[in-house]
């Protein structure tokens, strides 16, 4: 199935390769004979020029054999160096289209080692295996045809030699198959814990943990190096077999041979001995291009298993696609019609019921307990997952008839945890498909609303300081300022803020939510929060409690009316704080 993503140039070059392989075998298989007819006028008093003149011939068919194995190589590494792009980059594009719901059925470890491991096992099962795969049969077929009309004892032993070969790689293939297929799921494993040592390394070191660490890698080290050895030590019986097939095989043919040579009289002795130099050289190259072959089911079992892995996300189409509608709507509106939402796998609805509406400009703020699902509402806006039962609609229409680019547009998205890429701090706030519509003034404006502008200007290099990988050089609150300002830099009509101002001190977040309501008065906001200092001026205000709508209404009516909301005010501020 890897075969389909080769562009016709390739399949031009693998005929190309096909034919060199042809001429290299063809040449090859000259030698023996040149080689019979030097031995011959050795034993019957030829002169040096007669050895000579069958040399000179030989050596041409070496070097031109040469020649085209050393271009049939460079072929063939190219194709399988363009393959491996063609698989890594249609992963890529398909991965990029996954909902949450595809990222967690493979897990992003396991998408990692599809890409890289899994590539390079096809890629240099390729490079190797092609021209061994084409050269082995050819030179093992032609050159039985060579022998079989030698002495049919000669045939006998080297068919028989042939059998015993093609048993042992049979068998040996049967038992390390389902093994091929372990290493890779385990490659997974340790790349996963590995990835959660590196990224928790200081969570590791806070609690003394590099013990506990050490035995997890230790185990799953342990079972991936357990499963090589199995495949190791099966592999590596197969080239002793192969010696000892070789040995034997000689030794049958000289010991064959001495019989006939004895037996025979004269002149003829001469020509039978020459016979059985050249019918030793053939039965060697026959059970050579099966020796060649080991090679390829060394690597061709996991080449096998990492193709399927690759075609598994290659062929995985995503839950969420775009929708029939691209609408150019500035309504500014959001409902949810009796929404409910079960996550993929779930047996319970995680939200259940929700209904309300925030019109152009207002402002809607989501609170409740830890797991009543704020989260998980807002992100059915977006369409990060699409809902269960009901409906969700953005300006009258329901997300799902928005082609995705349309309604990404619509969303200005600030997640719970804030996502720094490895770029400067001005690369990390102009972000997106429309970065090239926006200038520097509008980034520094987007900074200095988002109450970045401050830290960002202490650094040596302002806006061009460079963010370290997930944003290690920035602390929480300043992550969370860059990435509300990466928001607002997009000018969306919607802002969504997942907890974004948890890491914010109660200054900076007081005074970023008063520049956001003078900036972008019109623009509609949906605030998920903890914190009851966050959300008092919001013009609506929904509480959430295991799923469902516990209240909805302002500040006020909801410390009268709402006994959930009541307690997690009470928990947080005083009675005279809460009191406006």
């Amino acid at each position: 199935m890897i075969f389909k993503y080769f562009r016709r140039i390739d399949w031009i070059l693998i005929a190309v390769t096909l034919v060199l392989v042809y001429f290299q075998v063809l040449l090859e298989l000259e030698i023996p004979g040149y080689m019979s007819k030097i031995t011959l006028i050795m034993t019957t008093g030829g002169t040096a020029q007669d050895v000579l003149d069958e040399g000179i011939p030989m050596l041409v068919c070496a070097f031109v054999s040469l020649l085209t194995s050393i271009i049939a190589v460079a072929i063939s590494a190219y194709i399988g160096t363009n393959l491996g792009k063609t698989l890594r980059q249609r992963q890529f594009d398909q991965v990029e289209k996954y909902s949450e719901e595809e990222i967690n059925k493979f897990s992003i470890y396991s998408l990692i080692t599809r890409s890289t491991n899994d590539v390079v096992q096809i890629q240099n099962a390729f490079i190797i295996g092609l021209m061994i795969f084409i050269r082995a049969p050819l030179m093992a077929v032609m050159a039985l045809m060579k022998i079989s009309t030698k002495n049919i004892e000669w045939t006998t032993a080297t068919v028989v030699a042939v059998i015993a070969v093609i048993a042992c790689i049979l068998i040996i293939m049967w038992y390390t198959f389902s093994r091929f297929k372990k290493i890779q799921w385990l490659n997974d494993d340790v790349n996963r814990v590995t990835k959660e040592s590196l990224s928790g390394l200081r969570v590791v070191h806070a609690y003394n943990a590099e013990g506990f660490q050490e035995a997890r890698f230790k185990q799953a080290n342990k079972k991936l190096t357990d499963t090589h050895l199995e495949i190791t030590r099966a592999l590596a019986f197969m080239p002793a077999v192969m010696t000892a097939v070789m040995s034997i095989l000689g030794l049958s043919i000289y010991w064959i041979g001495a019989i006939i040579i004895d037996s025979t009289l004269g002149p003829e002795r001469f020509i039978q001995f020459s016979d059985m130099i050249v019918f030793s050289s053939y039965a060697m190259q026959v059970i050579m291009s099966f020796m060649m072959l080991i090679i390829v089911f060394m690597v061709l079992p996991r080449a096998t298993v990492a193709s399927k892995r690759i075609q598994e996300v290659i062929d995985t189409e995503p839950t969420i696609v775009d929708g029939p509608t691209s609408v150019e709507s500035d309504a500014g509106e959001i409902e949810f019609k009796n929404v409910s939402f079960t996550y993929p796998g779930g047996s319970e609805h995680t939200i259940r019921d929700i209904s309300f509406k925030v019109s152009k400009g207002e402002t809607l703020a989501i609170i409740g307990s830890t797991g009543s699902g704020k989260s998980t509402l807002v992100k059915l806006i977006p369409r990060f997952y699409d809902v269960t039962e009901g409906e969700v609609l953005i300006d009258g229409v329901d997300v799902r008839q928005y082609d995705l680019d349309s309604l990404h547009r619509k969303v200005g998205y600030v997640p719970q945890k804030p996502l720094m890429f490895n770029d400067t701090i001005a690369a990390n706030i102009n972000y997106g498909d429309t970065e090239a519509e926006r200038t520097e003034e509008d980034i520094r404006k987007a900074a200095d609303i988002a109450q970045a502008s401050e830290f960002i200007n202490r650094t040596e290099k302002g806006f061009d300081t460079t963010v370290t990988e997930g944003g290690t050089n920035l602390s929480g609150g300043q992550k969370q300022r860059v990435s509300i300002a990466r928001a607002v830099c997009r000018k969306p009509e919607f802002y969504i803020f997942d907890d974004s101002f948890s890491a914010l001190d109660y200054k900076t977040d007081r005074e970023l939510r008063s520049r956001l309501r003078t900036e972008t008065k019109d623009v509609t906001t949906i605030i998920v929060a903890q914190r009851i200092g966050t959300i008092m001026d919001a013009d609506k205000i929904l509480v959430l409690d295991d799923g469902k709508v516990a209240g909805l209404g302002k500040h006020d009516d909801l410390l009268n009316d709402c006994e959930v909301y009541r307690q997690i005010a009470f928990s947080q501020l005083t009675e005279e704080e809460l009191v406006r």
